[in-house]
């Protein structure tokens, strides 16, 4: 045993190693810090305590064991790696607390600095550098996959988790990613569920991955949000692909369907010359932005005269969908200027592509969902809040709809 003036001695060595560690501006923790070895002499320490508290426990039972020995291991910790020499008995009955038999991590929050590392758009690859260079942890690609996978449990819960009976409005979009299939980088679509409830919170009530974006495949996931406890939508918000209309109204009977303004612009303008781009969409403009539904049939017929003779595929566009375009219009200007575009999706989806803008494309789609899973819950403040205004659009519903409001 150390005397009283050895243990001084060892103490100032320690701190002069300590102060001078710091001053090098070297990473505090990592396997070659002093810090490390503290902690790696305070956990064999605890180890010791550990033996020696059971050996006691064997004698006083009267129980015939012995000590036998040391194994030792190396250990993941956020300081570094550290070496561990658990005590070990002739009867094997030894079962150490701090450090299970098997455990190969000292519990620190390593797994939580991975998915955070991993959520905030890293590769598996990227993590791996960045646990070297921050903790002097070296761990391998394969074990930070197995450590980002234990979140698929909870992704699956999430995914299926039961929803409102009724929601106000919903948005429905894709947005695309490349994944590896078959040795292929295949542009897939990830079909986002975006709502507003009842009480005016935001949520993503789902994330679908297809191999391409087609009406028959919202189909499917509109049925799972059935199954998932959704029975009426009042307003659902989509862009022009084909077929959507019909989809939607098949399977939720009485849905107003809002096709986006801003997609049927950009629509309209595609062909339209470039020196009469302006004009065009200034006209178009005075349609959509009417007060009444009234004088935005009035604005068409405007648009008709002056343009319908050059751009008639334009007119023809805007008259064919007008039922949805204009749906907005039997709304107070709150609600308006909610429903009149898929925007809000849109914005989600660029937190999205921000979170991940460092990846160019993911070895499968459960990478890909773990990964924008991750990134999602970890920023809800950018999606997750209430609508402005929404008290007021309460009682426009509650007069509008009183058979389909919730009770």
């Amino acid at each position: 045993m150390k005397s009283k003036k050895q243990k001084n001695q060892t103490d100032a060595d320690m701190y002069d190693r300590l102060k001078e560690h710091l001053y090098s501006k070297k990473p505090v923790l990592g396997e070659d810090s002093p810090f490390s070895e503290l902690l790696q002499n305070m956990v064999n320490n605890i180890l010791e305590g550990e033996i020696e508290s059971f050996m006691a426990d064997q004698a006083s039972a009267g129980k015939k064991n012995k000590r036998n020995g040391k194994s030792v291991k190396k250990v993941r910790t956020n300081a570094g790696n550290i070496w561990v020499e658990t005590g070990r008995d002739r009867n094997s009955e030894f079962e150490p607390e701090l450090i299970p038999k098997r455990q190969r991590e000292l519990t620190s929050g390593l797994d939580e600095q991975i998915l955070a590392l991993y959520a905030q758009g890293n590769s598996v690859e990227d993590v791996r550098r960045l646990l070297v260079k921050m903790f002097g942890v070296e761990i391998s690609a394969g074990k930070i996959s197995q450590i980002t996978d234990k979140i698929l449990p909870e992704i699956e819960e999430w995914k299926t988790r039961e929803l409102e009976s009724f929601y106000p409005i919903i948005y429905l979009d894709a947005i695309h990613f490349k994944v590896r299939n078959e040795g292929k980088y295949k542009t897939n679509a990830f079909y986002t569920v975006y709502s507003v409830d009842w009480y005016g919170h935001r949520d993503l009530l789902g994330l679908y991955v297809q191999g391409s974006e087609g009406a028959s495949k919202w189909g499917l996931i509109l049925n799972d949000l059935k199954k998932r406890g959704v029975k009426d939508v009042l307003v659902m918000c989509t862009d022009n692909l084909k077929g959507f209309s019909e989809v939607i109204t098949d399977i939720f009977k009485t849905t107003i369907v809002q096709k986006c303004i801003v997609h049927q612009v950009r629509s309209s303008l595609k062909y339209v010359d470039e020196k009469d781009r302006r004009k065009v969409a200034s006209s178009l403009r005075k349609i959509y932005t009417s007060i009444s539904e009234e004088q935005a049939r009035s604005s068409m017929k405007t648009f008709e005269v002056e343009w319908g003779e050059k751009y008639r595929y334009v007119v023809e566009q805007w008259k064919s969908n007008w039922e949805e375009l204009f749906a907005f219009m039997d709304f107070p200007e709150g609600m308006r200027k909610m429903i009149y575009t898929t925007n809000p999706v849109e914005a989600l989806h660029r937190v999205m592509r921000k979170l991940v803008k460092s990846k160019a494309a993911w070895v499968s789609t459960t990478a890909l969902t773990k990964q924008l899973y991750l990134s999602l819950m970890q920023n809800k403040k950018s999606w997750k809040r209430k609508a402005y205004g929404w008290t007021q659009i309460q009682r426009t519903i509650m007069e509008k709809y009183p058979d389909r409001v919730p009770k």
